[in-house]
């Protein structure tokens, strides 16, 4: 990480916030985004002189390429892009309109697609650099009260292996990372059927992990160049009873939909 450009988005708070926090004590030079400017400040100063601040909406494209522009003008291109931004969801689908659907899939996958698309030129012709996509659990298991968050960070790990494929050999690293239960705001802005804000912590989520052993985690996976990790506590297993008894994790999943519905 030592002198590597790494740009991060959603870095306004939790999983975003530490990773900004770990990279630039590893010694990189950061660029923050998010749409929250005093959110990003805070952050910025808990990393020295190591932070650089680009407001950044990844649900609209001109925002992104203007930010491309900018980061590129003012830092020579991206060593590593980490891809975090991301809004979940907490309705039943009978419940959910097909705009809070679109509004899922434009954050958490079509943001991390675009800016992936603008940032993957410069690295490709330099033969090196980093794709980090963190995705979820829900992106290797379905979890009920989110269905289009589970459409989308689904797509964000198969778009992620795809494109592995494709540079890998070209000297270009894609990881992903599927974080389980993690203590940060994110379910505050979860968006309800309607549109509206869940406006409300999860109890699962207030009892998850912190926030810094995700980045901790993160960080030892990009140097070691690994694929992908899975983060979290006994909410990972599910991904391997998926594999190991498909039957029996759908009833699980099935309990639990009965449970909060």
């Amino acid at each position: 990480m030592d002198g590597q450009r790494v740009w991060i988005t959603g870095a306004s708070s939790g999983i975003g916030a530490a990773l900004a926090v770990a990279c630039s004590k590893a010694g990189a030079q950061v660029v923050l985004s998010a749409r929250r400017q005093t959110e990003l400040e805070q952050v910025a100063a808990q990393c020295g002189d190591r932070a650089d601040i680009q407001l950044l909406d990844v649900a609209d494209p001109e925002s992104i390429q203007a930010a491309v522009d900018a980061v590129q003008q003012r830092h020579g291109g991206v060593d590593v892009l980490i891809n975090n931004a991301g809004i979940t969801q907490r309705s039943t689908a009978v419940q959910t309109d097909m705009a809070v659907y679109r509004r899922l899939l434009e954050v958490n996958l079509f943001g991390t697609i675009a800016l992936t698309s603008a940032v993957l030129p410069g690295m490709l012709s330099r033969g090196a650099g980093q794709i980090v996509a963190v995705a979820s659990v829900a992106g290797k298991v379905g979890v009920p009260l989110r269905t289009g968050y589970c459409a989308a960070k689904h797509a964000v790990v198969g778009y992620c292996d795809a494109l592995r494929a494709e540079v890998q050999d070209q000297g270009v690293g894609v990881l992903v990372v599927c974080p389980g239960f993690v203590n940060t705001p994110l379910s505050f802005a979860a968006l309800q059927g309607d549109g509206t804000a869940h406006g409300a912590m999860d109890s699962e989520l207030a009892s998850g992990i912190a926030p810094e052993a995700v980045a901790t985690r993160t960080l030892r996976a990009i140097e070691r160049g690994e694929h992908e990790i899975l983060v979290g506590g006994k909410e990972i297993l599910g991904v391997h009873l998926k594999r190991l008894s498909p039957r029996l994790l759908n009833r699980v999943t099935r309990r639990i939909a009965r449970d909060r519905t």
